[in-house]
């Protein structure tokens, strides 16, 4: 059949599987945005913002493993979905992102609202396109959500031009084939390498495994247990990979890195094989490179080729989805058991009383004590959490016991702040009989608060926790430790926040004691709508452990003591 442009770009979605797309509407997508109206099957959500679209789209496929979908318009609305991309890029997140584009008549002459957005976003998508000619749009179309999915996942853009949108071409999705000259995300796997993997693991008296985001993506949870299990090897995540095993299994540490727990972080640096699977050894798990596992043979099990050796050499990697090398791995190794390698690193766990700040009687409100309430009062965690970035988010972490995959959505490689309202919007449209939570700091909800408005208007129910200390904390954080509390620019004024809900008709809360902490979340889940509860925490309350900057994964700074002071049992802040 003959379609016009405008019309392919909703049939190819309809095709591809999409229900929902997040957007804003501008003059060069108008055409597009036309053409909606003959497209009921397909759910538009109005953003107030094109970040908010393109966070919208991230939570979405990060709950359901699909390609989210944004859109936007030329110049202003393509550079604003720039955040959302870099932050899909980082996290291998699939997406596609379709913005308008002047007539192509127009093209290099500083139109109206042109932006080279193609130049733009090159460093941070998978791949991108400019659309000039009608006859290739179908093939981009489908060739954009196969880049998007297969291999290792990340954000595709298409851009295109507004005549095209009103040109007419043939459209026949079904016959189209994607043949990309170059691209070959599937590595088949090497017999010998799984063959020199599997002997280190069998020969190995202290193995560890560190599981990433890959292991979720790549749908191997059930395998990574099976080879833990089998071999008796525990395993520590990365702050993406939170869910890979259920954080109550005994042979799980929780993360390790920059803010994980002491004994996963010294249980990496004594350990004899270390098994990385489905991450990329970065900076927050490694500490300082040089001092990173020294006395271990690494094991490499990872997606993308470019990753292998990039910042730790292994002595054998998989390369391939890492479902595919635990399959072939498993039969390999050995029943095993390694009682005395558990019981070190069970001491270091029980060492210092780390988490006895939970059960402190301070009358302070903390933000871990908020962070473990939400677990307690969510039936032990029967929801969705998304978080923003800072503090908050490591305490969301440390606290909140993650027993699934999927569970908690944050930004992990860029670090975005403003990234959890709208992600939770995107996980509440992949989950709509999950409960949602959106977890964020002051600082960071005040950069994408606008988008309460999509909640009310699309009649979500996420529920909102603002952990509000009235400063940008994780940079206060660094302030103190690094800067001699010199705080520049960190201390911040916010709005009434419960203010804010109630202007957009949202029932709100402000929680400042410990004793009113369970039942304001309780009545936030028991109402049908979205609810929002500003926690007033202490204000200098820091995230510990820490590995400083420059220190190896195992210097860490310990969370303080609890001592007796005058009025009580008090943690020494």
């Amino acid at each position: 059949m003959k379609l016009k442009g405008s019309q392919i770009i909703w049939e190819a979605l309809i095709r591809e599987g999409v229900k929902v797309v997040f957007g804003f509407p501008g003059g060069t997508v108008l055409p597009a945005y036309d053409a909606l109206v003959s497209y009921p099957q397909i759910h538009h959500v109005l953003v107030r913002h094109e970040q908010g679209a393109a966070h919208m789209a991230e939570g979405y496929a990060r709950v359901t493993g699909d390609v989210g979908v944004c859109v936007a318009t030329s110049g202003p609305g393509a550079t604003n979905l720039v955040t959302g991309l870099a932050d899909a890029m980082m996290d291998s997140i699939p997406l596609v992102a379709i913005t308008g584009q002047v007539p192509t008549n127009l093209l290099g002459n500083d139109a109206f609202q042109e932006t080279d957005v193609t130049g733009i976003t090159q460093p941070i998508t998978k791949h991108n396109y400019l659309v000039t000619d009608i006859h290739e749009l179908p093939q981009v179309m489908k060739e954009a959500f196969y880049v998007a999915r297969e291999g290792r996942p990340g954000p595709v853009l298409i851009d295109i031009c507004k005549d095209v949108q009103n040109q007419s071409t043939e459209f026949d999705y079904d016959a189209l084939t994607v043949t990309l000259a170059g691209y070959n995300p599937w590595h088949g796997i090497s017999e010998q390498d799984v063959e020199q993997a599997a002997e280190l693991i069998n020969q190995a008296q202290k193995p560890l495994i560190i599981a990433g985001h890959g292991v979720q993506m790549g749908g191997a949870t059930a395998e990574l247990r099976a080879l833990a299990e089998k071999a008796e090897i525990p395993i520590t995540t990365t702050l993406l990979g939170t869910g890979d095993i259920p954080e109550t299994h005994p042979l799980a540490l929780g993360m390790c890195g920059m803010h994980g727990e002491a004994h996963p972080n010294l249980a990496i640096q004594e350990c004899d094989v270390l098994i990385g699977i489905g991450m990329r050894f970065d900076d927050r798990v490694t500490g300082r490179l040089d001092s990173f596992a020294p006395k271990a043979k690494i094991i490499h099990l990872e997606m993308d080729a470019a990753e292998v050796g990039k910042n730790v050499r292994p002595t054998v990697a998989l390369v391939g989805d890492c479902k595919a090398s635990l399959q072939a791995l498993l039969p390999r190794v050995q029943q095993a058991r390694h009682p005395d390698w558990l019981h070190e690193i069970k001491a270091w766990e029980s060492d210092g009383g780390d988490r006895d700040i939970l059960n402190a009687e301070v009358d302070e409100l903390i933000p871990p004590y908020v962070m473990r309430q939400l677990w307690h009062a969510t039936n032990g965690g029967k929801c969705i959490v998304a978080t923003d970035v800072g503090q908050h988010q490591m305490w969301e972490a440390q606290y909140f016991v993650h027993d699934r995959p999927h569970q908690l959505i944050t930004s992990g490689g860029l670090g975005t702040m403003g990234f959890a309202l709208p992600a939770a919007i995107g996980a509440q449209f992949a989950a709509p009989d999950a409960l949602v939570w959106a977890v964020a700091g002051d600082g960071g909800f005040q950069m994408t608060m606008q988008e309460l408005a999509v909640l009310v208007q699309e009649k979500l129910s996420v529920k909102i926790a603002i952990i509000n200390n009235g400063f940008l904390g994780m940079v206060r954080q660094w302030q103190q430790l690094f800067y001699d509390k010199r705080y520049s620019a960190t201390p911040m004024l916010s709005p009434d926040f419960v203010k804010i809900a109630d202007a957009y008709d949202i029932p709100g809360r402000r929680v400042t004691r410990r004793e009113e902490v369970a039942d304001a979340i309780a009545e936030a889940n028991a109402y049908p709508g979205p609810f929002l509860i500003d926690f007033r925490v202490k204000e200098e309350v820091n995230v510990y452990p820490m590995v400083p900057p420059g220190a190896a994964v195992g210097e860490l700074i310990r969370r303080p003591k609890i001592v007796q002071g005058p009025s009580g049992v008090q943690p020494a802040w």
